[in-house]
């Protein structure tokens, strides 16, 4: 699994430069600020999956739903031993799939989705992993947040995948109302420059995970996380967050 590598430059934890922003600040100050404390506290955030190609990265996507990018990590070993590109998994019986998968949750629907997409990508698409979103969203088991991660980190398409953790921060941060996901999507991709999107949502996500959990008592007006305060400067009253 890709390793975390905190910034040896930064002995202070995110969000303590102040810099010169105002003690209240706009969604274009919170947007400048965040872009230099995220820069600052993970300037290299890797890829959490562990793929080797762009086919790879998909199944590990589509197992990562609801199951932790720990677990994806050791199961996909397995899984890739036995077969690693669309024809070979397409080959593998659903069932021998499913044995291996099992442990990431919701096995028989995942198994069936990556036995049914090999078969697609070797039919429709000569064995390759389309590099287009509607192309990926067609195929069985893909939805719009693991095609766009595809598009982003495995052919450098400028994208946000919005999961649980950018979907929370988004509203703590006060940059979405968290209407919905696709919601939250908009409004960040309206707010970021279009050149941040794919280090900007892995920055915000291991920042979710490291300092701003959904089981940290972090509403926007404590001290639990480190910029939720200084962004809420001022506030009387909570963040009200929507859950994904």
């Amino acid at each position: 699994m890709a390793k975390l590598t905190p910034n040896p430059q930064n002995a202070n934890p995110a969000g303590s430069s102040t810099g010169n922003f105002p003690t209240k600040m706009g969604k274009r100050d919170r947007v400048e600020f965040l872009l230099q404390e995220l820069d600052r506290e993970f300037p290299e955030p890797p890829i959490p999956l562990d793929h080797r190609d762009a086919y790879t990265l998909l199944i590990a996507v589509l197992l990562s739903a609801q199951c932790t990018d720990e677990r994806v990590n050791q199961v996909t070993p397995v899984l890739f031993k036995r077969a690693d590109n669309p024809a070979g998994m397409s080959r593998l019986p659903e069932a021998e799939i499913l044995e291996i998968v099992r442990p990431c949750g919701l096995g028989p629907q995942k198994a069936s989705a990556i036995h049914r997409l090999s078969g697609m990508l070797m039919e429709k698409h000569g064995g390759e992993v389309p590099a287009s979103l509607e192309e990926l969203e067609a195929l069985p088991g893909v939805g719009h947040k693991t095609a766009q991660v595809v598009m982003a980190q495995a052919f450098g398409v400028p994208s946000f995948p919005v999961d649980t953790h950018i979907h929370r921060l988004a509203q703590r941060w006060g940059l979405s109302s968290g209407k919905s996901v696709q919601q939250t999507e908009k409004d960040l991709k309206r707010l970021f420059p279009e050149e941040t999107w794919n280090r900007l949502h892995l920055q915000i996500i291991y920042y979710g995970r490291r300092y701003c959990t959904a089981r940290t008592k972090c509403d926007g007006t404590g001290n639990a996380c480190p910029v939720c305060p200084r962004l809420n400067a001022g506030r009387k009253t909570a963040r009200k967050t929507r859950k994904a």
